[in-house]
Formats: C-alpha cells, structure tokens, sequence
C-alpha cells in the first residue's frame, strides 16, 4: 500500500470517529472455529448480566457512603474495558447539594480530555437550555453520566457496559438525593427507566424512580449533541425542561 493511500485510509477513519487502536492486530468476529461453526460471540442473557452485576459490585458497594468513596471505588474498579482506552474517568461536575441531578451517556474526546461531563460544544448547548429555566451547575445542578469512561470514537456503550456501570450511576443518584433527575439522550433514560422505548416516546411526561423508599421524578429529553445535529428539536428540549421545572415549583422547590 502506498504512502497516500495509508494517508487517505487514515484520515477516513479520522472523519468516522476511529481514534483509538483496541488491539495490535485486527479480528474477525466470523472466523471459522476448529469446529467450523462461525466463532461469533453468544448473545448473554439478561439473568446472566444481573448475576455479573451482583458479583461485581457487592457487597463492596455496601460500604460506600460518600462520594468520595465512590470515587475511589470507581477508581479501583476493573471490570469495564472502557476503562483501559480511556484518558480519564469522568466522575461528575456542579454542585452536590443540588436539586437537580442531570444523567448523560458516556464522555466524549473534550470530556475525556478534561475529565468533566459536558464540556464540549453539546455542553455549552446543554448549559444554555439550563440558564433559561434558572438552573446552573455552580448553583443547582449536578451532572454525571451512565458511562464514566469514553468507548473510543465516540461510539455508543454496549449493552454489557451499560449493565456493568449501571449500579455506578445507581449508587451516586443514592449519595446525591436529588429532587429531580432529568436524563439526556436515550442510553440515560433507557438505562434507569429499564426501557426499550426511544428518546421520542420517553420525553414528554415525568417518570418516577424508585430510590429505597423514596421515588424521584425524572424526565428525560434529547441529548444536546443531538440538538446539534437538529436543531428543529430545541422547542422540544425547551418544553421538557419547562415541565420539569414547575415540578420543582409544585414540590416547593425554585431550583
């Protein structure tokens, strides 16, 4: 292969969102076996993943009352190769007294770089909508992600990451105790409301999650990123934060 064509082969793979090199040598996936069946990976089962789950991360999670414990269990934590191609793991960002917890998908190249959720253009986006509604993260908001570590090229978290990180996310709504949670973009609404239906049929109402005893409202919308791509959609993220907003004036709350 030419000097040019290795040039031209990178740069397309630039422009898809490929930055990362997973492993030295490429792998089939359908590969003949010695058995000459396709050596495809099986499909795992959901009580399998729950199992996994459970294994992971108790009881060691029982033990964690802090943030910071979190943290650093977070740090420790092995189990989710996101971990081994990422620059940093994104923890949180705004203020943890807040009322408002906002949940995203996973970090991109900006907030893998800088170790903060939403830091980049969608970030800014996202931050703007806030204002508008009265909601800051030096003020009332929290943030954090389903995902704390990028999957390299930006791509979309498996199933198996997701079903791995989850009690993550799960254990830090615990710690912060919001009173509104408001998830962006579909993985994050999906994820906590354990639903196949999209973003579209999610947005649009309030949802309740069951933490102990308690039940938070949580909405869900469109993901700025998105926003970026179809802005038409903005009216539609502008009516989903107005609802959640005067659920935080019906349960006495300015934000």
């Amino acid at each position: 292969m030419s000097k040019h064509a290795i040039k031209e082969t990178i740069d397309w793979l630039s422009e898809i969102g490929v930055d990362e090199i997973i492993s030295p040598q490429p792998t089939c996936k359908f590969e003949k076996a010695p058995d000459g069946h396709l050596s495809v990976e099986p499909v795992t089962q959901k009580s399998a993943v729950d199992e996994k789950v459970k294994e992971i991360h108790q009881p060691e999670m029982d033990h964690i009352q802090t943030l910071d414990d979190l943290q650093e269990y977070m740090k420790r934590f092995d189990r989710c190769e996101l971990k081994n191609t990422a620059t940093n793991m994104v923890f949180s960002d705004g203020t943890p007294k807040a009322t408002v917890m906002i949940i995203g998908e996973a970090p991109g190249a900006d907030e893998d770089r800088l170790g903060k959720p939403f830091v980049g253009m969608s970030g800014k986006l996202l931050d703007k909508a806030l204002l508008s509604v009265g909601l800051s993260r030096e003020k009332n908001v929290y943030i954090s992600n389903i995902i704390p570590w990028r999957p390299p090229g930006n791509r979309p978290p498996t199933q198996d990451e997701i079903d791995t990180c989850l009690p993550l996310i799960q254990k830090h709504i615990q710690l912060i105790n919001p009173a509104l949670i408001l998830c962006v973009g579909s993985v994050a609404a999906k994820s906590l409301l354990a639903s196949k239906l999209a973003i579209s049929k999610l947005r649009g109402g309030v949802h309740l999650y069951q933490v102990g005893d308690k039940q938070i409202p949580l909405f869900a919308t469109y993901h700025p990123a998105f926003l970026l791509r179809s802005p038409y959609r903005k009216k539609d993220v502008w009516s989903d934060l107005l609802m959640a907003r005067q659920k935080l004036i019906t349960l006495g709350l300015e934000g």
